[in-house]
């Protein structure tokens, strides 16, 4: 059950991030039970985001964002009220913060889907916010409705941990990104549909209507992709490809993207996909981690601008204003 707590300063951590080690390991099948819980975990927490936060254009409103101690919702307003939920990955806790009085947190460990769901919805019910939400989750072939998912409930905090540290130190980088461009832009957000950390870059134009996505509603396809864009993200593998990786597409696509040149030279275009891929290990061992990725992010955003004829000099900040 949660409990009350109270925060306070503590210099005591389960974990030590060494110099060095800002890019940590994450090998898929050693974490792989995990991600798929914690992918889980991180919907029902979306979905409450995604019912109480007013909307916004691509679904910009559901989504969560690094912190320097895990993934918050950020503030969400509940009539007056406002709560916060965040994921704490250094002490494992789930922490529920309401602007007008003391919070509740449980623990992270070991736990089913349906016994995670049944916790979060007792806890909003006991701070007096209950909610209700569309339990099946999404973009998930096979999906089990949260309160009948005993299957997945396994938590290993040193790999939950890992992927936390790899969502900061990534939007860093993505953030540094996006300074860089001044047409109009998405925040540096993570998608817990996919579980994944993107940033979006606009065209200004309108594009055709997006064709249908596997596990995935139209209207929201069709939301997220009713302009040109060129996107990037980092994403923590699965079982169509059991690796994390930094991707980049552009949509729609122009002529020649696929063949486009891009670097480092790991880097390269996944027709299954769609998209260009770096693998994670690759940036995680380069000599100079943020450079590597940089290098990837703007070539990749390059071959679509250029290709896609986007009116750059617009859109782009000049040297002297960063």
């Amino acid at each position: 059950m949660s409990r009350g707590y109270r925060v306070e300063a503590s210099s005591r951590s389960n974990v030590n991030i060494e110099a060095g080690h800002a890019w940590p390991e994450l090998p898929w099948k050693a974490w792989a039970d995990t991600a798929a819980t914690l992918h889980m975990w991180l919907q029902i927490i979306g979905k409450i985001r995604m019912a109480l936060a007013s909307k916004q254009n691509h679904w910009w409103h559901v989504t969560l964002y690094p912190t320097c101690t895990g993934l918050t919702t950020s503030p969400m307003p509940y009539g007056n009220r406002h709560l916060q939920i965040d994921f704490d990955f250094i002490r494992h806790r789930l922490i529920f913060q309401p602007n007008d009085g003391l919070g509740y947190a449980f623990e992270l460990g070991p736990m089913s889907v349906s016994d995670f769901y049944r916790t979060v919805m007792e806890t909003m019910h006991r701070l007096g916010l209950p909610i209700t939400m569309h339990t099946l989750p999404s973009e998930v072939p096979e999906p089990i409705p949260f309160e009948e998912d005993h299957r997945h409930a396994a938590y290993d905090p040193v790999y939950a941990n890992r992927y936390w540290q790899i969502l900061l130190q990534s939007s860093r980088v993505m953030d540094q990104f996006r300074s860089r461009f001044i047409g109009k832009c998405s925040p540096t957000h993570l998608f817990w549909g996919g579980m994944d950390l993107a940033s979006t870059r606009f065209s200004g134009r309108s594009a055709p209507e997006h064709l249908p996505v596997p596990f995935t509603p139209l209207q929201v396809v069709r939301t997220a992709y009713s302009h040109e864009v060129s996107s990037c993200g980092f994403w923590p593998g699965g079982p169509m490809l059991p690796e994390p990786v930094f991707y980049a597409y552009a949509y729609p696509a122009p002529p020649g993207y696929a063949q486009a040149a891009v670097s480092p030279s790991e880097a390269h275009f996944k027709e299954e996909l769609g998209e260009f891929i770096l693998p994670y290990e690759a940036v995680r061992t380069a000599a100079n981690p943020e450079q590597h990725l940089l290098q990837f992010l703007q070539s990749t955003y390059e071959a679509a601008a250029d290709l896609g004829k986007w009116n750059r000099r617009e859109l782009e900040a000049n040297e002297e204003d960063l």
